[in-house]
């Protein structure tokens, strides 16, 4: 007998039948959609209050793309329901400029403007951010 009949014989195993696989999940299946964003402040972030008086913090973030005459800038705010403590006092401290990696759930917004014109704007619920780079002081 070869070395590689012998080797086959001795590892065979028998074979079972595959059973069917099924991913199971007590909760109720939810489509989500992250987002991730390498970019720089637009302005410092701020707290703003929702309607029913609920804080949150609000920012701005500038992402280019190309270089020269080919860059272009796109725009994306982004919302952190961080609640009152150190974590929002780091957020709010952020300064102008600052380079922030961004993790979020990207949610889209319809809705009519002021002319009656629909209108969809993405919304961005922030989930981590870390600073990359901040800003040089200006003397």
């Amino acid at each position: 007998m070869s070395f590689l009949a012998r080797r086959a014989a001795t590892t065979a195993a028998p074979r079972l039948a595959a059973a069917p696989v099924r991913a199971f999940s007590a909760s109720a299946r939810r489509d989500i959609a992250k987002i991730t964003l390498v970019g720089n402040l637009a302005a410092t972030p701020e707290v703003k209050p929702t309607s029913t008086g609920r804080e949150y913090v609000e920012y701005s973030i500038a992402s280019n793309e190309g270089y020269g005459e080919k860059r272009s800038t796109s725009w994306f705010k982004v919302t952190s329901w961080v609640e009152e403590g150190p974590r929002r006092d780091f957020l709010t401290n952020l300064a102008k400029g600052s380079t922030v990696y961004v993790e979020g759930d990207a949610v889209m917004n319809n809705y009519t403007d002021a002319e009656g014109k629909p209108r969809s704007r993405l919304r961005i619920n922030q989930r981590n951010i870390q600073v990359l780079r901040k800003p040089a002081p200006h003397e």
